[in-house]
């Protein structure tokens, strides 16, 4: 039970998780709030977040919160309000004139008449992103020019200069490469210097404070240079073919990015796989199934340097975000995707890394399904409201700051589609679309790994703590549904084997 983060006359509130300290808005973003909030002397007909002034509306209000309703009350204060008081949702924000920042409150309509606000907290906009490095003065090469964007922590020596040397051999010769180094120890960014040499192609700069992989990309492609008419991703430790690059710009045609398939090796260069995609196809063509399972690998890729107009800044780092997912999502969102059906680079796959090669194809047969339908009721539905927060929330979190910034740009195709996966919390034809889809996957259609199943679940949830609590100011006796959320929304820092802890996150998502 979290302490009392803020209160008005009457009004009791907390939040779940702090709000960041500072985020950067670009043309707009949008910050997950969830908390609880209740007067004590009337119920709350309606609650509204007022972000520096201007009301917003709430994802939910009035859930139910035994936690709340437990630690409140006792035989001599009972506390009838506070059980139905959890709320959440997004702040949406726009640039602030002079960095001024933003003020959040809730207003609470009482039941009966009446209004009481109380403050949330703070949020300051974070100052200009890194400018991009100034490019070499020359061209290295002709054809179109292609910003490499690198992100690197502690580099393997020998797997380093193995990339680097495969980035210099590229057919396609007009790139310049720009590291972003995440603090790594001080040998091995000692390392990284020597094996940069001084080839002026590349570019290092290393991050004032720690950031991890999510973030350290996003400065990474921050400091891509301007004028480049595509931009690359580069992971530290791969091998790119020579004809890399040259094919994806062959491919890309108009589409906002293309990428290809992927060799997968280990450590010691034994071929795993010749392909990534070993049993399911690459989703890249419909955006929902993009967005419930990405399929686009970040090192595979290669867009169009205006697609980071709208991606730049990244959506704030609240859930478990990957940056090529989201690069994706927005790529198909107001465009379209084209895959290469060869491999174009070795794929390193060893103990760091994030997701992997198992990770992406691992598919459990229908029979293990079914076995997971005599796990405990109740932990089935703590993993329905575990992935309600921590994937459906992401989701809307994408698709809010998608339609933030591209506006009436935004094809009203993709428009829909994002739209639809938000109206599973509310229409019944939305919620069995997502279940058709989810059916689809479990008789063999295999596109998503089957994510739609935990999603579908996930939002009977939602509807289910919404019904049970009405008529009522106290936890049920033998229904004891409860809007909580977890924890975090972010994953143990560390915890990154995709032999086992990835595939049992994959394993706890999937099933029902």
């Amino acid at each position: 039970m979290r302490p009392i983060a803020a209160a008005g006359p009457g009004l009791q509130l907390s939040l779940d998780y702090p709000l960041p300290a500072e985020v950067a808005v670009g043309t707009g973003t949008a910050v997950f709030v969830a908390g609880w909030c209740f007067c004590a002397e009337a119920d709350i007909d309606r609650l509204e977040l007022i972000v520096n002034g201007k009301p917003q509306p709430l994802m939910a209000q009035r859930m139910p919160r035994g936690d709340v309703f437990r630690a409140l009350s006792s035989v001599d204060t009972p506390a009838p309000h506070a059980f139905r008081s959890g709320f959440w949702g997004f702040a949406r924000l726009a640039p602030a004139p002079d960095h001024t920042g933003f003020d959040l409150h809730v207003r609470a309509t009482l039941d009966g008449g009446g209004v009481v606000e109380a403050p949330v907290g703070q949020i300051t906009q974070a100052a200009a992103a890194p400018a991009p490095l100034t490019p070499i003065a020359e061209r290295p090469g002709e054809g179109p020019f292609v910003a490499i964007a690198m992100a690197t922590f502690n580099p393997p020596p020998e797997l380093l200069k193995r990339q680097l040397d495969s980035i210099r051999g590229q057919t396609h010769r007009n790139w310049v490469c720009v590291i972003s180094d995440d603090c790594s120890e001080p040998a091995s960014f000692a390392a990284l210097q020597q094996a940069v040499g001084d080839d002026p192609r590349f570019a290092i700069s290393r991050s004032p404070r720690r950031l991890r992989f999510y973030n350290n990309f996003e400065r990474a492609l921050q400091l891509t240079p301007a004028d480049a008419d595509f931009v690359a991703m580069a992971d530290q430790d791969d091998r790119w073919y020579a004809d890399k690059l040259a094919t994806l710009l062959a491919s890309i045609g108009d589409a906002q990015l293309a990428f290809s398939d992927a060799r997968i090796v280990d450590e010691d260069d034994h071929v795993v796989s010749e392909t990534y995609w070993s049993i399911r196809r690459p989703n890249h063509d419909n955006l929902s199934s993009l967005m419930f399972a990405n399929s686009v690998t970040g090192a595979a890729s290669l867009f169009r340097r205006e697609l980071l107009d709208v991606a730049l800044p990244f959506p704030p780092r609240q859930f478990s975000h990957f940056h090529d997912h989201w690069l994706a999502v927005l790529a198909r969102a107001i465009g379209s995707i084209v895959f290469v059906e060869r491999p174009l680079y070795d794929y390193v796959q060893h103990g760091t890394a994030v997701i992997g090669h198992a990770g992406a194809n691992w598919m459990p047969p229908l029979r293990q399904r079914l076995n997971w339908l005599r796990k405990d009721p109740k932990e089935r539905v703590r993993n329905w409201r575990l992935h309600y927060y921590a994937d459906c929330c992401r989701l809307i979190q994408y698709t809010t700051i998608i339609e933030q910034r591209c506006g009436t740009s935004l094809p009203a195709t993709s428009r829909r589609q994002m739209r639809r996966f938000g109206r599973a919390e509310r229409s019944p034809l939305a919620l069995a679309n997502l279940g058709r889809r989810g059916l689809r996957e479990l008789l063999g259609q295999t596109r998503t790994l089957g994510a739609e199943v935990a999603l579908f679940f996930a939002f009977v949830w939602r509807w289910a703590i919404g019904i049970v609590s009405l008529g009522t100011n106290e936890p049920r006796k033998h229904l004891r549904l409860d809007a909580q959320p977890p924890l975090s929304l972010l994953p143990t820092p560390g915890r990154r084997n995709p032999n086992n802890a990835a595939v049992k996150t994959l394993m706890d998502k999937l099933a029902p």
